[in-house]
């Protein structure tokens, strides 16, 4: 494993010293000459230490008076330690995948997954530091990535978000307990996506429905398919332990139109009542060998390995109210839509066909 670079133990040995009160607020910290003895490198070295803490917020250099600890880190206001202590652990387990062979691309996909499963377990949003968007809906693994995003186009804003299914998102836009939602319900009268949903739920406002992606939906199932699975109708074979989704997802409200469409009563599937919030939790089942397959997206099938069955394309759509689809922070998460580079996002994650990102269909 690569060996942590000096500057690192340099400006972490600072953090821990103003941590445990040895360096306080105003202290000066020793020259940059002094340290690179102490420390036997360059001083270039003990420089980049002393320019990482002062980004994190730690330290204050000011010509002719050295180089400080900051004032903000009294004991009452602990936000830059916090952040610091957050970055270098951040770095520290970048560090070690890395060096256990992992890609970026593969470490980012993997936190988005754990911190999309955190949110579905967790029994309330974490509050905003600064003016949020409350987004209340449909997991899908692309709304990490977008909320990502979202902080950087619209600054000092953030997308608060909480998993509960399509149906639960709609719901909570109206009791205006959600300013948009993620949605993927399918509508057998019409073989439609959202609209006759919105309509129903949202009667007399409107209501701007943006696409997402049109996204894969399947069985999620463990590498070299041993069960040999096809189609939904192998789901009621002996030995075969399924997990579902919880009620008022799409995905199951999906697959219990199907079922009803085939003829399959739901109690002859083994683990249909086990129920899970997000297909991060589906794919970690079957992963796990917890359960013998799950229905699921293809981007999160892939991210933990597992092969692919599938069986259908859906429409992901937020639904935004007229009002909140007006505002300056939603108007600039629609700009990065019809720029094109959402779409090119989306698609990287895999599973996701983003000819119609963007698209814009107004409910009224």
């Amino acid at each position: 494993m690569d060996k942590t670079p000096l500057y690192h133990e340099i400006a972490e040995t600072i953090r821990q010293a103003i941590l445990y009160g040895t360096l306080q607020p105003g202290d000066e910290l020793p020259p940059v000459r002094e340290m690179s003895e102490r420390w036997n490198c360059a001083p270039g070295t003990v420089q980049r230490a002393y320019q990482e803490l002062s980004q994190q917020g730690l330290v204050v250099g000011r010509p002719g008076q050295g180089t400080r600890v900051a004032a903000s880190t009294l004991p009452d206001s602990h936000a830059p330690l916090r952040r610091a202590t957050l970055v270098h652990e951040a770095e520290s387990f970048l560090l070690s995948t890395l060096a256990a062979g992992y890609t970026p691309g593969e470490i980012e996909g993997a936190l988005r997954l754990a911190l999309d499963r955190w949110r579905a377990v967790s029994e309330a949003p974490p509050e905003a530091t600064g003016p949020a968007l409350r987004f209340v809906g449909s997991h899908d693994p692309s709304i990490a990535m977008i909320a990502a995003h979202f902080a950087d186009l619209a600054p000092g804003h953030t997308l608060r978000i909480t998993f509960a299914g399509s149906l639960g998102g709609l719901i909570a836009l109206a009791e205006y307990e959600a300013d948009l939602a993620g949605c993927h319900l399918w509508d057998a009268e019409t073989d439609t996506y959202n609209t006759p949903f919105v309509r129903r739920f949202l009667p007399g406002r409107r209501v701007v429905l943006l696409t997402v992606a049109q996204r894969r939906l399947g069985l999620m199932v463990p590498p070299g398919n041993p069960a040999g699975l096809a189609e939904l109708t192998d789901l009621a074979q002996p030995g075969l332990h399924f997990i579902n989704r919880q009620g008022g997802a799409g995905t199951r409200v999906w697959l219990d139109a199907q079922l009803h469409r085939l003829g399959i009563d739901a109690d002859a599937i083994d683990g249909y009542d086990r129920a899970v919030s997000t297909h991060s939790e589906v794919a970690r089942a079957v992963a796990q060998g917890d359960a013998g397959t799950g229905l699921g997206v293809e981007t999160v099938a892939l991210a933990y390995g597992l092969d692919f069955v599938p069986l259908t394309t859906e429409r992901y759509d937020l639904v935004i109210p007229a009002p909140v689809w007006d505002s300056a922070p939603v108007q600039a998460l629609a700009g990065w839509f019809a720029s094109g580079e959402a779409g090119e996002a989306i698609a990287a994650l895999g599973g996701y066909d983003a000819g119609s990102t963007g698209q814009v269909q107004w409910i009224e």
